[in-house]
């Protein structure tokens, strides 16, 4: 069956259609990862987007569903140049094409996707259609597409209730995962010493409680730190600060999530009281951006966004450069940071944009992109043994 992808700048794309028989309007955005596309597909914060795959084979290892990020597919629509329909892997439970089916999401195949992500890298990320209707009227849609945004995505991904995670006991086989990064503990811990990659080894989340707020987040950022050691609570993302610092966790966590910053206008509000707490925290993605909004910060939109697992973020520090896992169309805007309440700590080396904020005073550090990788390299990893050593006061 034919398919149509259509931009609000009036660009028209011809395929055939994949995913759910249904017709979308969504946000259009790239991806630059070669595998990992069920990962892409499981992240909440594309909750709202239809997402283009740059690599040009998509589905060729179908879906082990032991993988996914989350319960469920997110974005509204899924794009790309050939769907692999005869996968080839030990683990694989269905096709691509099935999982699309089941979770209702509707794509456009057979197109050029490398023409696509030109045109919303000059243009910048624009609003498009998918559609099977070959009776289409552009003057029509188009003020359709105009119109449309993601909204309050935070309220449609997060989870309903508070649940838990145990920790590890087992560290030997599932413990912290260190790479070679080496990173200062005066910032933030007691000691005023450096901590080595032996040292970061060396230290266990175990008994240690780990509130994670959650605002979209991925499933392997609460693993990561069960992974550790750690006992996890997950709440929702509207919980009020008072019933976090109730529980009395040794730190806290503030996960990603889709949608505009900005329009988290009351979960903003309760993080502030989080950040007025002595307790530590370690944020990640929107939890970074919303972070910076609490504190006096402001973000803006990006023309096209960072989304892929090839992205070098440069640690100012060190100066030592991390391939990241990235996935956002926000930035903290560092014109308007105070040095009196944070300054950068990661830059991306591409762009120059902040990727990473540590808070003055305070045990708080919040990255733009994600230490809990899949997809993407394990570069940064060695970020949650700081979150651990923070609470531990190392």
């Amino acid at each position: 069956m034919k398919a149509f992808l259509i931009l609000e700048d009036g660009t028209v794309f011809e395929g055939i259609h994949i995913g759910a028989d249904k017709e979308i309007i969504s946000e259009v955005v790239f991806n630059t990862s070669m595998v990992g596309y069920l990962e892409v597909l499981t992240d909440p914060s594309y909750a709202g987007q239809a997402v283009c795959m740059t690599y040009p084979l998509i589905g060729n290892y179908g879906v082990c569903r032991e993988d996914m990020e989350s319960e469920r597919a997110w974005p509204d629509g899924f794009i790309v140049r050939e769907l692999s329909r005869m996968p080839s892997n030990f683990r694989c439970d269905m096709t691509i094409q099935e999982f699309l089916e089941e979770n209702n999401v509707a794509g456009i195949a057979k197109i050029d996707t490398r023409a696509l992500t030109k045109i919303l890298r000059e243009k910048g990320t624009m609003n498009g259609m998918i559609t099977t209707d070959e009776n289409y009227k552009l003057d029509e849609i188009i003020p359709k597409l105009k119109e449309y945004n993601t909204g309050k995505a935070v309220e449609y991904v997060t989870c309903k209730d508070k649940y838990e995670l145990k920790g590890s006991k087992d560290l030997s086989e599932n413990g912290p995962i260190t790479g070679t990064a080496r990173f200062v503990a005066k910032d933030y811990a007691a000691g005023k010493r450096e901590m080595r990659p032996s040292m970061v080894r060396e230290i266990t989340g175990q008994g240690l409680k780990v509130a994670l707020l959650n605002l979209g987040s991925k499933n392997n950022i609460a693993k990561s730190l069960a992974a550790r050691g750690c006992d996890v609570t997950v709440y929702p993302a509207f919980t009020k600060a008072e019933e976090i610092i109730a529980d009395a966790p040794d730190g806290i966590m503030i996960s990603n999530g889709p949608g505009d910053p900005k329009e988290c206008e009351s979960i903003i509000k309760e993080i502030k009281k989080l950040y007025d707490t002595d307790i530590p925290i370690f944020a990640i993605c929107l939890g970074h951006q919303l972070m910076a909004l609490a504190t006096g910060g402001d973000t803006f939109k990006m023309k096209y966004g960072h989304r892929g697992g090839n992205h070098p973020v440069k640690e100012l520090e060190t100066g030592r450069v991390y391939i990241s896992s990235q996935n956002h169309g926000y930035v903290v805007d560092m014109d308007k940071l105070d040095p009196k309440v944070a300054t950068p700590a990661y830059i991306n080396v591409n762009d120059g944009t902040n990727e990473g904020l540590n808070y003055t005073g305070k045990n708080i550090f919040t990255v733009q992109f994600h230490p809990e990788a899949c997809p993407g390299p394990q570069d940064s990893v060695d970020l949650f043994g700081k979150f651990i050593a923070m609470m531990r006061r190392v």
